[in-house]
C-alpha cells in the first residue's frame, strides 16, 4: 500500500473514516447554507462574522473541560453523545428555515448550541485516532483525516451552492441543505457501532481529581515546542482562516457573484487543502520549522488573494491558501499527537482546538467589521498580514530563547529539559 494511505490497512480505521467522510460533507454543506442564510436575513458582513464567532465561541469556553472529558471517559462513547448534540440544533435550524419561521437570532443561538457539541466532539475525535491505529500510523492517520475533511470541503460547498441556487436561493433553500447535514451524523454513529472494540488501544483513563484542566495547561507550558505550535495555530485560525466569511464577501461584494459561484470557491480552496493534507500524510516525521514556514507562506498568500482583480484570478490563488494552511494545521496536529503522553493527549488536543477554533470569536467579528468598514479585500489583506507577522515574531522568539543555530540545533540546557520530560527523541526530530 502507498505510504500516503498506509493507515487504511487497519480495518477499524477504514470503517471510521467512511462515516467521518459522509459527516464532513454534511458539515461543509451546512457551513455554506448557514452563511448564506444569515446573508439573506441581514445582508450584513458583520452579522456573518458574529455567527461564525458564536459557533466557535464554545471552543474557547469549553475546550479545556472537553479535554478532561476525553481523557477521563471512553472516547467512543463520548463521540456517540456528541453526534446527537450536533444533529439536534442542525435539525431545528433546518426546520425553522424550511417553514419560513427563521429569524437572525435563531441562527445566532443555534450556531452557539451547535458549537457546544463541536467543542466536546473535537478533542475526543482527535485523540480517538491514536486508539484506532496506534502510534506507528498516527501521523499518517492525522493527515488522512485532514484529507477526508478537505475532500468533503471540495464536495460539500459545491453541492450546497448548487442546491441553494436550484431551490431558489432563499431561506427555505438553505433549510433543506441544513437538514441534510442533520441526517449525516447517522453515518458516524453507524461507523462507531461497527468498530471492533477488541482491536482498539484505549489510553489510560485520567484519574478523577481536581486540577485536571490546570494540569494540562502546566504540561503545555513546560513544552516550548508545543507553545510555538499553538501560537502558530492561533494566528492562522484567528485572523487568517475565516474563508467562509471572506469568500462570501469577495464573491458578492467585489465580484458580484451568487450562491453557486460562492460554493465553487470553497471547492477550489479545498483542492489545495486536500493536496496539503496528503503531503502531510506522507511525512512520517513532521518538522516544527516546517509548520512555521507554511504559516508564513499562508499569510503572504492571503494578502496576494486580497489584491486579485477578478473572480478568476482570485480563484486561482485559493489552492495556494488551502495547501499552505492545511500543511501547517495537519503537521501541527501530528506533532502534538505524537509528542504528547497518552494520558495527556485529550487535554493537549483540547488546548490545540481551543486556540485554533476558539480564536475565531475574537478574529471573525473583527475581520467582518473590517470588511464592512473598509471593503471585502481588506479582510484578506489584514488577516494575512496578522497571520504572517504573528508567526514570524513567535518563531524568532522561540529561536532566540532556545539558542537555535542556523541548522536548527537545540542548546544543551533545553536538551536536558526535554530529556527530563522523556520526550527528547520526538521533540528533537520535530525541531530538527
Amino acid at each position: 500500500m502507498s505510504p500516503t494511505f498506509r493507515s487504511l490497512h487497519v480495518r477499524n480505521y477504514r470503517v471510521y473514516a467512511m462515516g467521518a467522510l459522509v459527516s464532513n460533507v454534511g458539515t461543509w454543506m451546512q457551513r455554506v447554507a448557514q452563511d448564506w442564510l444569515i446573508l439573506v436575513l441581514t445582508g450584513s458582513g458583520a452579522a456573518l462574522g458574529i455567527v461564525t464567532g458564536l459557533q466557535m465561541l464554545p471552543a474557547l469556553l469549553f475546550s479545556p473541560l472537553a479535554g478532561v472529558v476525553a481523557d477521563r471517559f471512553p472516547k467512543r462513547q463520548v463521540l456517540k453523545v456528541t453526534q446527537l448534540a450536533m444533529a439536534l440544533p442542525a435539525a431545528v435550524l433546518g426546520v425553522l428555515a424550511v417553514t419560513g419561521l427563521v429569524e437572525a437570532w435563531h441562527v445566532y443561538v443555534l450556531a452557539f448550541v451547535f458549537g457546544v457539541g463541536t467543542a466536546f466532539d473535537a478533542p475526543a475525535r482527535q485523540s480517538f485516532v491514536a486508539e484506532i491505529v496506534g502510534r506507528e500510523d498516527l501521523s499518517n492517520a492525522v493527515g488522512l483525516n485532514s484529507a477526508s475533511f478537505n475532500t468533503a470541503r471540495m464536495i460539500g460547498p459545491a453541492v450546497a451552492g448548487l442546491l441553494i441556487a436550484w431551490l431558489g436561493s432563499g431561506a427555505a433553500a438553505t433549510g433543506w441543505v441544513i437538514l441534510i447535514n442533520a441526517l449525516s451524523y447517522l453515518a458516524v454513529l453507524t461507523s462507531l457501532n461497527a468498530l471492533d472494540v477488541r482491536r482498539l488501544r484505549p489510553a489510560p483513563a485520567a484519574p478523577e481529581r481536581k486540577g485536571a484542566v490546570h494540569e494540562g495547561v502546566r504540561y503545555v507550558r513546560s513544552r516550548p515546542d508545543l507553545v510555538l505550535l499553538l501560537t502558530c495555530v492561533f494566528f492562522v485560525g484567528t485572523f487568517g482562516m475565516n474563508f467562509q466569511m471572506t469568500s462570501a464577501l469577495m464573491a458578492t461584494e467585489v465580484y458580484g457573484k451568487g450562491a453557486g459561484e460562492y460554493g465553487v470557491l470553497g471547492s477550489i480552496l479545498a483542492i489545495g487543502s486536500l493536496t496539503g493534507a496528503l503531503l502531510a500524510a506522507r511525512r512520517t516525521r513532521p518538522r516544527l520549522r516546517f509548520v512555521a514556514l507554511a504559516g508564513v507562506t499562508f499569510g503572504v498568500g492571503e494578502i496576494v488573494a486580497g489584491l486579485m482583480p477578478s473572480y478568476v484570478t482570485f480563484a486561482m490563488v485559493l489552492p495556494l491558501l488551502g495547501l499552505s494552511s492545511l500543511t501547517m494545521i495537519t503537521s501541527a496536529n501530528g506533532l502534538i499527537q505524537l509528542t504528547s503522553t497518552p494520558e495527556m493527549r485529550g487535554r493537549v488536543a483540547a488546548l490545540y482546538l481551543m486556540v485554533f477554533m476558539g480564536g475565531t470569536p475574537l478574529g471573525a467579528p473583527l475581520i467582518g467589521w473590517i470588511g464592512e468598514a473598509f471593503g471585502a479585500r481588506w479582510t484578506l489583506i489584514v488577516g494575512g498580514a496578522l497571520s504572517a507577522a504573528g508567526i514570524a515574531v513567535a518563531t524568532a522568539l522561540y529561536a532566540r530563547t532556545h539558542h537555535l543555530s542556523a541548522r536548527g540545533r537545540i542548546s544543551p540546557a533545553v536538551r536536558r529539559l526535554l530529556h527530563r520530560q522523556r520526550l527528547d527523541q520526538e521533540v528533537l526530530v520535530a525541531a530538527d
